[in-house]
């Protein structure tokens, strides 16, 4: 479990956020999921700061350093979402660098279902109700996520990204659901290839980036 620079908090704030009372929160919009098995469902995103897995191709690079975003109450986190969505999605950077109980806890108590996008990195915290897991080669995931992953998400940035899936797929649960999705920068390379892969391989399925093709959030 990381921690947010001392000097820039308070010791009441960093011990807060130590505990998962309070996150470095990037960001939280509504929105239409645009990716992965629930492309075209909405759902309340709130984007935690603060991740070292450090992929050359993120597209939220403004997400890896936790000291640029305030550390936010979770209860006022919730009160946002509960608002919005009966889905939440906790996102980042990678929202298992921090302690993920208490806020899936509170979102739990007002009746939202809660998923999570991660990389598996850092051990599982939480209770989940969706787990999509998206390995990185960079930091591999831990047993944890592997064991509990509803839904394995292999990025295709080159041709051996097809070797690295079949490996990750090798290690979740039988019951994970498989997706191969392009690197938004080299779509039109490798799309092709992962439809003719799949086409092969048919215990996987396309995920494409649906909300940059329809300019949503």
């Amino acid at each position: 479990m990381r921690t947010i620079e001392k000097k820039m908090l308070s010791k009441e704030t960093q011990l807060a956020v130590d505990k998962g009372e309070m996150l470095p929160l990037m960001e939280e919009f509504y929105t239409i999921q645009g990716e992965g098995f629930h492309t075209g469902t909405a759902a309340y995103f709130i984007r935690v700061g603060g991740c070292d897995v450090g992929c050359h191709w993120c597209d939220v690079k403004e997400s890896w350093n936790a000291e640029l975003h305030p550390p936010t109450h979770v209860d006022v986190i919730v009160d946002h979402a509960k608002v919005y969505a009966d889905t939440v999605v906790i996102t980042g950077g990678e929202p298992l660098t921090w302690d993920m109980t208490t806020l899936t806890q509170k979102l739990k108590s007002n009746a939202l279902k809660v998923h999570i996008e991660t990389s598996g990195a850092y051990p599982v915290s939480g209770t989940w109700d969706w787990f999509c897991l998206s390995p990185k080669k960079n930091k591999l995931p831990g047993e944890d996520s592997y064991a509990i992953a509803d839904e394995l998400k292999v990025i295709i940035y080159n041709k051996h990204d097809f070797v690295f899936a079949e490996e990750q797929a090798a290690k979740v649960n039988a019951n994970a659901i498989l997706f191969l999705q392009p690197e938004w920068s080299k779509k039109e390379e490798m799309t092709p290839l992962i439809v003719d892969y799949v086409m092969k391989n048919p215990k996987w399925r396309v995920s494409l980036q649906t909300h940059k093709y329809l300019n949503i959030p």
